[in-house]
């Protein structure tokens, strides 16, 4: 290491481990033509079905991050949530991976899920919206990226994203219950967005992903059949025991 360099952490497998210090950027509106974000929303209805409901963010810091609501239907029976807005602004990504420039978020609830307005005063109903717009803002607060395999938990050392859960903290996926073609879509000459799914992890699988790396835990999520579709109570791939706690 050359004097000057600083000592990059790094995990039992090998990977960075990159800890995020109280945000010193101040506060910057978001502007937006809202251009990519109709093109988002064409590509996803052409692949999901209709949106049938936005939640618009009234007071926008860095990028304006609208989250988009898919009802269950017979073909996915399920509540879908798919971001606009984080695209609005590159991400900061290192050399040679220009192409994953930019990203929407999307997470899936199970049909049972209180959601309404009313629903989501209740932060045990709201907690999964919050940590996706969180997500969202995460890499333009910090100059840094998200992409497949990538962590982020809920704090240093991390916490449960709410009382009634022992999920703490998020990986990143390719999404695993859409169609193909759904993965990306070009909003723009030469702009493509990547859409990335979001799968909560309990801490023990954390721990798992950075001793033995990304595969390690992908194939076990795999095997038990987890994906962006929340299962509250699932059963802890990182446990031998089928109780996740």
């Amino acid at each position: 290491m050359s004097e000057g360099e600083e000592e990059i952490e790094v995990s039992e497998s090998g990977q960075p481990i990159f800890r995020h210090k109280p945000r010193e950027r101040p506060f910057e509106p978001a502007i937006s033509d809202g251009s990519d974000a109709e093109a988002i929303c064409s590509h996803v209805e052409s692949h999901l079905g209709p949106i049938d409901l936005v939640y618009h963010e009234l007071l926008s810091d860095l990028v304006h991050i609208d989250v988009h609501e898919i009802k269950p239907r017979p073909d996915r029976n399920f509540w879908t949530f798919i971001t606009t807005g984080m695209s609005d602004r590159p991400m900061t990504v290192p050399d040679g991976v220009d192409d994953a420039r930019y990203a929407e978020l999307m997470i899936c609830l199970p049909p049972t899920w209180k959601v309404s307005d009313e629903a989501f005063q209740d932060e045990a109903n709201y907690w999964p919206i919050g940590l996706v717009k969180m997500l969202s803002r995460l890499p333009h607060e910090y100059q840094t990226w998200l992409a497949p395999g990538h962590t982020v938990p809920n704090g240093d050392p991390p916490e449960p994203f709410d009382p009634t859960t022992k999920f703490c903290c998020a990986l990143l996926v390719n999404p695993q219950t859409t169609p193909p073609g759904f993965d990306q879509v070009e909003t723009a000459p030469g702009k493509v967005v990547r859409f990335l799914a979001v799968i909560r992890l309990y801490l023990e699988e954390v721990d798992l992903k950075l001793k033995k790396g990304s595969d390690e835990i992908f194939q076990k999520l795999t095997k038990q059949g987890v994906t962006e579709l929340l299962k509250p109570g699932r059963k802890n791939v990182a446990r031998k025991s089928i109780w996740p706690f």
